[in-house]
């Protein structure tokens, strides 16, 4: 197989990471629908910190198995943005914002007492991927950050609209999510065009990411199975 354009790689990860995005989840669908109980929106929070909690894990893996200090300067931006600088700021703290938003107690889902088996075995299979995989293949699998941006948008129209309840002032991690998914996956995906040099590497990067939105469905299925409603 001869090497993909840098076009066309481009467009192959697109095209395989949007056609399983789990925007098309059913969970995700009634989500957006405002057809989720307030039970199911608690579920959903407090098991999606579990996957919160890991991002910085997984980037900190990915540092480590680079030895180029301008992209180690790049990419450690992103523990900062998720741990913040300081306590009390960072993506991490405005999904504890989120939580008491919703109603739950932040103390438990720090203690991650509502995590689910299945949540928490997909969660850490993608820490596991990063660590297993080659440096390109790891910021491969980042690359649903293409979407994200999108889903973010919708989701605060959604949330604001039929979930009333849920303090506006709480999706403050949505909106910030849709500036910088932006940066950080076009930073991803130049570094994965530059840097995957073979048409073997170049598929081993689209089974990254296909793996990661496999993850992201696993997730949802975990709690939308649990949460399902008679």
């Amino acid at each position: 197989m001869s090497l993909l354009s840098p076009d066309a790689f481009v467009e192959r990860l697109r095209a395989e990471g949007e056609a399983r995005y789990h925007d098309k989840h059913p969970f995700h669908v009634r989500m957006h629908a405002g057809e989720l109980s307030r039970a199911q929106i608690q579920a959903w929070v407090a098991n999606r910190y579990y996957y919160q909690t890991r991002i910085p894990v997984k980037d900190a893996l990915v540092l480590s198995k680079s030895d180029d200090p301008a992209f180690r300067r790049v990419w450690i931006r992103r523990i900062v943005d998720h741990d913040g600088e300081r306590e009390g700021e960072g993506g991490l703290a405005q999904w504890e914002r989120l939580a008491a938003g919703v109603g739950l107690d932040v103390f438990e889902v720090r203690c991650l007492s509502r995590v689910l088996p299945g949540v928490r075995f997909a969660c850490d299979a993608y820490v596991q991927l990063v660590r297993e995989r080659s440096l390109v293949e790891a910021v491969a699998s980042s690359l649903t950050e293409f979407f994200s941006p999108d889903i973010m948008a919708k989701r605060i129209v959604a949330w604001e609209t039929h979930y009333p309840w849920v303090d506006g002032e709480t999706l403050a991690y949505f909106r910030a999510r849709v500036s910088r998914a932006r940066q950080d996956s076009r930073e991803a995906i130049d570094y994965v065009v530059h840097h995957a040099r073979s048409r073997e590497e170049q598929e081993r990067c689209v089974a990254a990411l296909v793996t990661k939105t496999e993850i992201l469905w696993a997730l949802l299925d975990a709690v939308d199975r649990a949460t399902a409603e008679p």
